[in-house]
């Protein structure tokens, strides 16, 4: 028997397309190395749409959908409207592994076959039953897996009051989806769901949840041995060949990190980038902490400073 931790998020399915976040649009200069995925795109909403199932399909915070289009975040969508989407994320350096996490972007960052980062929105565990951070290995691949249900969750699920269950095989109820990609950590894997408006949320119960379309490309980019691992970062600086510098906020939401201005400075200093940077621009970014990349450049450069 496989035990397994995968997520109940009420067990409904909810039909949303699942699109990756496309492979690295901003490079760090011509021929450079990337850093960012994604990118800023319109998209046209279909029959059920909603800020949080558009957000969940492209990892973007719905209020920030919103924001950039100018609605409340209680607005609902109409068919046939246009949003715009910015759905671009800083990849974590330096790059740990092939599969990496960073549990604060809610985002699994894989390098493909062609050497390509390529990033996925994800769903991840709920404060009270954390996803863990340290490094794995992918032990097991199972196509259309029976998720034997542990005791914490069914003792979960006794004191809500809900059915108790031990074992839901394969199909539209089970909430592993149809793939498991198991890790060498006992009960936690990377799978899909059938509720895909639940990813880019915190609400698993520790494992790493991809919509259904995005787990079936990603297991066929890993093997057994695959290594991997989840870091936890709410804040990202990089800087761009062109010296344009980025700064990605995301909240604290484990509580883990310490002040937010503090560990800029220090990624600033650490890159030699303190002088290069719009420090008011910092502070409004992790005032939001909208969680896409903002543009933190100083724009006039104090005299005697040179651009690296």
């Amino acid at each position: 028997m496989t035990v397994r931790l995968g997520c109940v998020a009420g067990w409904i399915t909810v039909l949303a397309a699942a699109i990756a976040l496309e492979s690295s649009t901003v490079a760090a200069g011509r021929g450079g190395p990337a850093i960012m995925t994604g990118g800023r795109f319109a998209y046209t909403t279909v029959s059920g749409d909603s800020l949080t199932i558009v957000g969940a399909r492209y990892g973007v915070e719905p209020r920030v959908i919103a924001n950039l289009n100018d609605l409340s975040p209680t607005s609902r969508l109409r068919v046939g409207q246009t949003l715009t989407i910015d759905n671009r994320h800083l990849i974590p350096e330096p790059f740990p592994a092939a599969i990496t996490i960073n549990i604060p972007q809610r985002v699994l960052f894989l390098v493909d076959a062609a050497g390509s980062v390529v990033a996925y929105p994800i769903g991840l565990g709920r404060p009270s039953w954390p996803t863990f951070v340290g490094a794995f290995r992918v032990a097991l691949l199972e196509v259309n897996p029976v998720w034997d249900v542990p005791s914490s969750i069914q003792e979960e699920l006794r004191r809500w009051g809900k059915p108790v269950v031990t074992k839901v095989l394969p199909g539209p109820d089970n909430p592993l989806g149809q793939y498991w990609i198991g890790l060498d950590r006992t009960g936690y894997g990377i799978h899909g769901t059938n509720a895909p408006a639940s990813i880019y949320h915190f609400q698993t119960h520790g494992c790493i949840r991809l919509h259904p379309e995005d787990i079936a490309r990603a297991f066929r980019s890993v093997s057994v041995g695959t290594r991997g691992e989840i870091v936890y970062r709410p804040i990202l600086l990089a800087r761009a060949d062109d010296g344009t510098v980025w700064l990605e906020a995301h909240s604290d939401v484990y509580h883990r990190s310490r002040d937010g201005l503090a560990v800029v400075r220090e990624l600033a200093s650490y890159e030699e980038l303190e002088a290069e940077m719009d420090w008011m621009a910092v502070r409004a970014a992790l005032q939001t902490r909208q969680g896409t990349p903002i543009d933190v450049t100083r724009r006039t450069m104090p005299a005697g400073t040179r651009s690296r």
